[in-house]
């Protein structure tokens, strides 16, 4: 048995930058994303995100790749919310472009509440990445 500890906080955005993820829409997206996380061995820690993008905290097995991944739950997330019309007027789809972060352990609940809280974060103007680093006094 392969022991692995990998976590990265992936961010990608709504074609143009739309506001297509409403209330109604990210519920079920979510539980999606979650769902097909789950169904290719990949741990969700974390998913959040406002109306026009989405941040998951994810620990992706050695034996796929990042781009894969974010292809697979990109292009399979815009086609859920396309076939199950879940109130998009405009066809439902991502940027191609996305962001991705290497994390270290000690990092994880970090990114994860930061990725749970985006609405807050962005409510307050608060949005600056996690990752910044910390001042470590030595003696």
């Amino acid at each position: 048995m392969t022991f692995w500890r990998i976590y990265y906080h992936i961010v990608w955005s709504t074609s143009d930058r739309l506001p297509l993820i409403t209330e109604n829409i990210e519920v079920k997206l979510y539980k999606y994303i979650k769902n097909k996380c789950d169904s290719l061995d990949c741990q969700l820690h974390a998913i959040g995100g406002i109306s026009d993008h989405i941040h998951l905290v994810i620990s992706i097995p050695p034996s796929m790749s990042i781009s894969d991944f974010v292809r697979r739950i990109k292009g399979s997330s815009s086609h859920f919310v396309n076939q199950t019309k879940l109130e998009s007027e405009s066809k439902f789809a991502w940027q191609r472009e996305y962001g991705v972060f290497s994390l270290g352990g000690q990092q994880l609940d970090r990114a994860v509440a930061y990725a749970n809280n985006q609405k807050e974060h962005h409510a307050q103007g608060s949005t600056e990445l996690f990752l910044e680093p910390e001042i470590i006094h030595t003696a």
